[in-house]
């Protein structure tokens, strides 16, 4: 149980002024596991002073990258110390099963931190170019104080994503965390002290809409870096539009798992399931929509439904466990009356549909499969962020295609075959901002993202950093000599 009734603003933990608590709740037993303060308006405006001094004032942007990357390692350092005691929070916070919850969700955030700590020790600021009319140098600044906002699914991962290019640029950051996982950012704001980043770079609050809304209106914030749903994310946008301010949003998705003739269907079965399953579904690139051969249709819903049936479901303390509960009683609700919906659209329930026996407490669903899906219905045109499985069938590769692509959203997809040019073939035809062939990876030297209502900008990569930077061109009159230029 952590309890606090303070909040990280300016490098101290200071009393939060709105006087409501934040209480986290277990989504396993819906057990009280944690207390927070829920930042108001006043704790809003302390932070983005904060940051904007620090951004203003401070020594942070001014120092060499190489200089912050000393101060990132040392960051890195800390919260590498903290790793079992990170993997333990996120599990009680929102679910995530002992068996994943290091590797998938802190391992791979202090992949990133470490990547962007190393990209920063060799960035250069300044590039010179001759230029068509005068030698010219095109500078690389910070784009000043960030808003960066998170879910609940993968909050540390997802965070790092923000937080180290960020720091990696120069800028300083109000780190707003979701109200169901706010403890797992808390021990991300210890590191951040601990580890001697000037104060005010990395400020840390929890907080629901509201709140939420101010930070990113507030004047004193350049850009807003969010993850979450596609609603929530345009109505980011027409705020920061309204501003001309900076954004990148990573947002909802709906991607397609096209399953070749190729394959041996027994191993790609088995290999599907981590990619539509992992974190009961409740991740935004879960290839939710599998895509068969028709000849091979009836063979794979069985098969992977027969699977599905045989998944441990429970305690995700339990080092057995594959799937753990929703994250609220609500999503539970939200997923089982998509369920509904999938059979009143006619489609066919194989397996799962409900509650699991015996887990009437915390927030579970069966994992479930569906056959008989049409392109057009709601389950397979819908982010459902649940473990929902819809099985379409395909006549040949163009069809593939056109069902992959029938959607609003172009965040992920992945193609399974035994012929990894023919999947890079179909790749380049899918409308996606990531595409895997015989599997999913978020790389932290690759560009994330997505396109139509999937978001805007990429996370990850040098082009994650350079959203977090803005060029300026100087140039110096014709004849006049520059460094590295020859």
């Amino acid at each position: 149980m952590r309890v606090t009734d303070e909040v990280f603003i300016g490098g101290k933990w200071v009393p939060a002024t709105s006087g409501r608590q934040l209480a986290v709740r277990s989504p396993s037993t819906g057990e009280v596991v944690g207390r927070v303060p829920e930042a108001g308006p006043d704790d809003v405006e302390a932070a983005v002073r904060a940051a904007r001094q620090a951004f203003d004032e401070g020594p942070w942007p001014a120092m060499t990258p190489a200089a912050r990357a000393q101060v990132m390692q040392a960051f890195l350092d800390q919260l590498a110390a903290r790793a079992e005691e990170l993997a333990q929070t996120i599990t009680a916070e929102n679910g995530t099963p002992v068996s994943v919850v290091k590797p998938a969700q802190v391992d791979n955030g202090l992949d990133v931190l470490r990547f962007y700590t190393e990209t920063a020790a060799e960035l250069a600021v300044e590039t010179p170019r001759a230029g068509r009319y005068s030698p010219l140098v095109v500078r690389g600044e910070p784009v000043g104080t960030v808003a960066a906002i998170i879910p609940w699914n993968v909050p540390f991962f997802l965070a790092m994503m923000k937080v180290a290019p960020a720091l990696a640029a120069g800028c300083t950051i109000v780190l707003k965390a979701a109200p169901e996982t706010p403890l797992n950012a808390n021990i991300v704001a210890e590191a951040a002290e601990a580890a001697g980043l000037p104060p005010g770079v990395l400020n840390v609050l929890a907080a629901g809409p509201e709140p939420s809304e101010l930070l990113v209106t507030h004047p004193g914030i350049d850009k807003v870096a969010f993850t979450g749903s596609t609603a929530v994310g345009r109505r980011i946008a027409s705020l920061a539009g309204a501003q001309l301010k900076r954004v990148t949003l990573e947002l909802g998705g709906k991607s397609a798992a096209i399953v070749l003739d190729d394959v041996d269907l027994a191993k790609t079965l088995q290999r599907l399931v981590p990619v539509t399953l992992f974190l009961s579904g409740q991740f935004c690139i879960a290839q939710s929509r599998v895509l068969v051969p028709r000849g091979r249709y009836d063979e794979a819903v069985e098969g992977f439904a027969a699977i599905a049936r045989a998944l441990p479901v429970g305690d995700p303390q339990e080092a057995t466990t594959f799937l753990g509960p929703l994250i609220s009683q609500k999503q539970r609700d939200r997923v089982l009356g998509y369920i509904e919906t999938g059979r009143r659209e006619g489609a066919a329930v194989v397996t799962g549909g409900g509650v699991p026996a015996g887990l009437d407490q915390g927030w579970y669903v069966e994992p479930t499969v569906f056959r008989d899906v049409r392109p057009d219905m709601r389950i397979a045109q819908e982010e459902i962020f649940g473990p929902v499985v819809a099985f379409i069938p395909y006549t040949d590769e163009d069809e593939a295609v056109a069902i992959a692509n029938d959607t609003a959203f172009g965040l992920h997809g992945t193609v399974w075959t035994d012929d990894i040019e023919r999947g890079l073939r179909i790749g380049r035809r899918i409308r996606t901002g990531t595409f895997g062939v015989n599997g999913i990876s978020l790389d932290p030297t690759a560009p994330f993202g997505g396109v139509k209502q999937s978001g805007l900008g990429r996370e990850l990569g040098l082009e994650g950093l350079s959203a977090y930077l803005e060029p300026k061109t100087m140039t110096v009159p014709a004849g006049t000599p520059l460094p590295g230029l020859s």
